[in-house]
């Protein structure tokens, strides 16, 4: 590992006793409470994706997972919002170089986007820019972020869709300040990761001029020569997110290994440490975890050096990177729920450290990243089909 990669690494293990502390206020604010992102900042977190012409680390996808896994073992939300504000940041490789600077030389900007663009979204031709308008829901890290992006698909002035030589509309990520967005925090009552603070946004005729406006991933528009921006978001979001749930899942084992070398029973004369059937349980989850944690981490090393190769990241790439990270949420996910049960009512108080992971893990498994549908993508694939690249 580059030594750059190693000192990202070691910063993000230094701060999970502050993330665990913290894990029931950040539930409970359902946000990151301002020490929490202070030291995110301070260690630079939301900048491991950032080009290193601006001052970012620009981690290859395989260092960068093992960053999110180790916040994750601290707190669930924290490695998330992370990981989604890093992805976003990649848009700086797309960016003019003026206007990626003026948004990321504030060494604690964050850009935030939500699930779209939705029914309602458009943005409509105006002189030198774009009237936006939509409403965003899932926009993880909005409670913290400094730049919001609403992804439209593009129409004239007098209604018309824009269109590419495909014949596709076009469709433009917007960049806005967050504080000309309307937000609703109402909306973010759930089971798991409470403390992403994924409100909902809302903007109307919203004007945006042309520098702020990009289409992501466009090769015509991409102007840094990295290697790293030769991926798409996607595989970054994909990697982040099952290291979430891996990290998470690993949190849970290593607590309930602590609590079964003491805990006897109700009704029993050994610790649960004696257990067969307990011992059983940690082995074998201990070895699933390590294994999905090595699939993704060779997975991503495998592409990293066919893009570097062909300077494109391929179908093949990207069904071997979606294969190995859904396999890693649901490994996790199931995990975590046996590993639970081994520790029994104990695990089972909001004011202790199982419970939490555990609903963390599977709203994880929830989000589009862990779709049990992508394994028929990737089945298909293998048998010759076509697949469908939308969720690649």
């Amino acid at each position: 590992m580059r030594d750059i990669a190693q000192a990202c690494l070691k910063q993000a293990q230094a701060l999970i006793p502050l993330l665990a502390e913290a894990a029931p206020r950040i539930a409970a604010a359902r946000g990151l409470p301002a020490d929490v992102l202070d030291a995110l900042h301070a260690a630079g977190m939301f900048r491991l994706l950032l080009p290193a012409s601006m001052d970012g680390f620009e981690l290859r996808p395989a260092e960068y997972v093992r960053c999110i896994e180790a916040l994750a073992t601290g707190d669930a939300s924290v490695a998330w919002c992370v990981n989604q504000g890093s992805g976003c940041s990649m848009t700086a490789a797309y960016l003019p170089s003026e206007v990626a600077h003026a948004i990321w030389d504030d060494k604690r900007a964050v850009l935030a986007w939500g699930n779209g663009p939705g029914s309602s979204a458009r943005a409509v031709r105006a002189k030198d820019g774009w009237r936006v308008s939509g409403t965003y829901s899932f926009a993880s890290g909005s409670r913290h972020a400094t730049w919001l992006g609403a992804m439209a698909p593009c129409f004239e002035a007098d209604g018309t869709p824009v269109l590419l030589a495909n014949g596709k509309q076009w469709e433009r990520t917007l960049l806005l300040p967050r504080e000309r967005a309307t937000i609703d925090p109402d909306v973010w009552q759930v089971m798991g990761l409470q403390g992403t603070g994924s409100d909902s946004f809302t903007v109307s005729d919203l004007y945006v001029d042309d520098a702020h406006a990009v289409t992501r991933e466009s090769a015509d528009e991409r102007r840094e020569a990295g290697g790293l921006y030769r991926f798409q978001a996607m595989q970054l979001y994909a990697g982040g997110f099952s290291n979430v749930a891996l990290g998470t899942a690993r949190a849970l084992l290593i607590e309930t290994i602590a609590l079964a070398t003491g805990k006897i029973p109700l009704g029993s004369t050994e610790r649960l440490a004696d257990n067969n059937g307990v011992q059983h349980t940690i082995g074998y989850w201990d070895a699933a975890l390590k294994a999905a944690r090595v699939g993704v981490i060779a997975v991503l090393e495998e592409v990293w050096d066919d893009v570097a190769r062909t300077g494109a990241i391929s179908i093949p790439n990207r069904v071997a990177v979606r294969q190995a990270t859904t396999f890693a949420i649901h490994t996790a996910r199931d995990a975590a729920y046996n590993v639970f049960h081994e520790a029994g009512s104990t695990a089972i108080f909001a004011r202790g450290p199982f419970e939490r992971r555990l609903r963390d893990v599977g709203s994880v498994a929830q989000h589009l990243q862990g779709r049990r549908t992508h394994f028929e993508t990737v089945g298909a694939y293998l048998m010759g089909g076509e697949p469908s690249l939308r969720w690649l």
